[in-house]
């Protein structure tokens, strides 16, 4: 009997053992939200929407207010997936529809380290790491896809409905085609899924990762949320977010999974401040989304696991989305192999109140592949021009290379140079730019891995490439799709329409000369715009006068020249980018005004070539926001 009560206390004891050593592992449940700004929900400032659920994860759980994403949209996933800066694995800004490339599937994503430890993923929303086959979220470690696979922005016209839509798939096949206005269902379509593979997977650890399409432009709040806000339809889909939140925590808590699931709340990336009230707040942070000041890259956070995480708690340590993945892990049991090498380190210690400092010697702030700032401590340092936001230019205390050191525990708004006072701490934080610039940045880095390349890309559905796409008549469309569109087929081109990159002119490194006869009795308007962020061109009219401005490449601040007379109503136009850079605008018979933006465009613009709009990533703040109204006509581009 002894011996039998010896074997049972030892079974017992080593069964109390085993569950000392190996606690249940956790769910991790992460919401993405796009273009969110960090002071567009209540436990950041925002008082003009209502964020009732969000309030309550705050006060049940951790805010981490110096949390960091990357400054746009498929760089920030990739970071998150990867737990590395998007420059180690080649992902540098923003994928378009149909490009041969992505993130590498040689790559371990989150879910391809937790589906080791058993795991259950799924993907849920905007994928944005590239949209062929080989790209998508089933051949990145995710047992389920549901989503739109990139902006909702980048519609494509359907040789099959004939409007201009974007696809909505389910796992890698396109279940449905949508127009903007039936997006306005996708926040509580993205949410029923959600809520159904929690149910689903309630008795195995799991994975959700929920980035959603919303709040990226356009702004298509559901039914319910519309008008209901303080803050247009921008606040209305902010307050459908929340709502969103609300029913997947609630699920947890009637499933009584909350005490064994971590759960965060982030943003991809700053507000989109070029979009007025449909972009969103970043306020008392300086900048937007596409710049590397704190207001494009610091985002809100909240961290929820009740019994876990202290109630009500803060933490401005350094920490960030590519920190994310070794966090996962950590809690998962296991460990995140030396190779391949990421830079994101295990929150848990923050998380649990066990430390207050980053787990991370020093944060760099990555535009494409080049470092524009790194921040240790307090102390930030930028060390490159940076622009306010995507689509605006740099403020004179922020052009150039000069350093420009801050201190943010005492100015979080990035105002006042320190650099002249602190020249320790200016050479300390540039001996690290150089070391992580050698590694991973510039153009011969040692250690950036490849990125995802196909051969022969194409759309996920069928779509008129090549033709006109707004309002031009389809029998315009009959260009080769393998060659480029000549100057001589725009002259057909009529406002509103737009053409894809491939079949727009080739300006990537030639001199180039766009004629064309405008008349209109507008003040603002956009003329013809082609690129966004990393390189383009435009004419547009800013409060009466002609303006030309071209961006030649990542990082660079556009340079515009202005014609010094008000246009008249009706005028020739010619604006030339000269082979050394130099720029030239003639209105009619005045003379030419002149600027010099330095060099070519480094790259052909990946975005639409567009009349009389911009349909995309601007590459400006225009001052004309409504449709053209007018006619342009003889237009013409030559390259030499």
């Amino acid at each position: 009997m002894k011996s039998i009560a010896l074997g049972l206390s030892l079974l017992a004891a080593l069964t109390a053992l085993h569950a000392t050593a190996a606690p249940a592992q956790p769910n991790l449940v992460i919401i993405f939200i796009d273009d969110l700004g960090y002071a567009d929900i209540g436990p950041f400032g925002a008082t003009k929407q209502r964020t009732p659920n969000l309030d309550r994860m705050a006060r049940e759980g951790m805010k981490l207010t110096s949390f960091y994403a990357a400054p746009v949209c498929s760089v920030s996933r990739a970071q998150l997936l990867t737990g590395c800066y998007g420059a180690r694995v080649s992902v540098p800004g923003v994928y378009f529809p149909g490009q041969a490339n992505g993130l590498n599937p040689a790559e371990f994503t989150i879910a391809e380290r937790l589906k080791e430890r058993g795991y259950a993923t799924m993907c849920i929303g905007k994928w944005h790491v590239g949209d062929q086959p080989e790209f998508l979220p089933t051949r990145q470690g995710f047992d389920r896809y549901f989503g739109i696979p990139y902006s909702n922005d980048m519609q494509r016209k359907s040789t099959q409905t004939g409007e201009r839509v974007v696809p909505l798939l389910r796992d890698d096949k396109v279940a449905e085609l949508l127009t903007d206005e039936q997006q306005s269902r996708i926040v509580e379509r993205y949410t029923d899924e959600a809520t159904g593979f929690i149910r689903a997977n309630k008795d195995k650890p799991f994975l959700l990762y929920l980035p959603h399409t919303a709040v990226h432009t356009p702004i298509w709040p559901g039914e319910k949320f519309r008008g209901k806000s303080a803050n247009g339809r921008f606040g209305d889909w902010v307050e459908e977010v929340d709502w969103s939140v609300g029913r997947v925590l609630d699920t947890l808590r009637e499933l009584k999974l909350a005490e064994r699931t971590l759960v965060v709340f982030t943003s991809d990336n700053g507000p989109w401040l070029i979009k007025g009230a449909d972009g969103g707040s970043a306020l008392p942070l300086r900048g937007g989304k596409g710049s590397t000041w704190e207001g494009g890259v610091r985002v809100p956070t909240i961290a929820w696991w009740p019994g876990k995480i202290a109630p009500g708690s803060v933490c401005d340590a350094v920490a960030g989305t590519i920190d994310l993945l070794p966090t996962a892990v950590a809690l998962a049991g296991g460990t995140v192999p030396a190779q391949p090498v990421i830079d994101g380190r295990d929150l848990s210690p923050l998380l649990f109140g066990k430390t207050k400092e980053s787990q991370r010697e020093a944060h760099y702030y990555f535009a494409g592949y080049n470092i524009q700032a790194v921040r240790q401590g307090p102390w930030k340092l930028a060390i490159a021009a940076q622009p306010r936001s995507m689509g605006q230019n740099t403020d004179p205390d922020a052009s150039g290379n000069a350093p420009r050191l801050y201190n943010l525990d005492q100015e979080i708004g990035e105002q006042t140079n320190l650099a002249a006072k602190h020249p320790e701490v200016v050479a300390k934080l540039q001996s690290l730019a150089a070391k992580m610039t050698a590694e991973i940045g510039g153009k011969e880095p040692a250690a950036r891995r490849p990125p995802g390349v196909v051969e022969n890309p194409k759309t996920l559905y069928p779509t008129e490439d090549g033709a006109p796409r707004g309002k031009q008549a389809k029998q315009a469309a009959k260009t080769d799709a393998k060659t480029p569109a000549k100057a001589a087929s725009l002259d057909s081109l009529k406002p509103g329409d737009a053409l894809d990159s491939a079949h727009a002119p080739q300006v990537s490194g030639k001199p180039f000369t766009i004629t064309l006869t405008v008349e209109t009795k507008q003040r603002d308007a956009i003329l013809l715009a082609h690129g966004g962020l990393a390189v383009g061109y435009a004419l547009h009219l800013k409060a009466g006068r002609v303006a030309f401005l071209v961006r030649t490449g990542t990082d660079a601040a556009f340079t515009e020249i202005i014609a010094p007379s008000d246009f008249t109503g009706s005028a020739a136009i010619t604006a030339t980018l000269a082979a050394d850079g130099s720029m030239a605008l003639k209105i009619g018979d005045e003379p030419a005004v002149t600027g010099k933006t330095g060099k070519l465009l480094a790259r052909q613009p990946q975005e639409d070539f567009c009349l009389g709009h911009d349909n995309g990533m601007p590459v400006a703040a225009y001052t004309g926001k409504g449709a053209f109204q007018g006619s342009i006509k003889g237009l013409k581009i030559t390259t030499r």
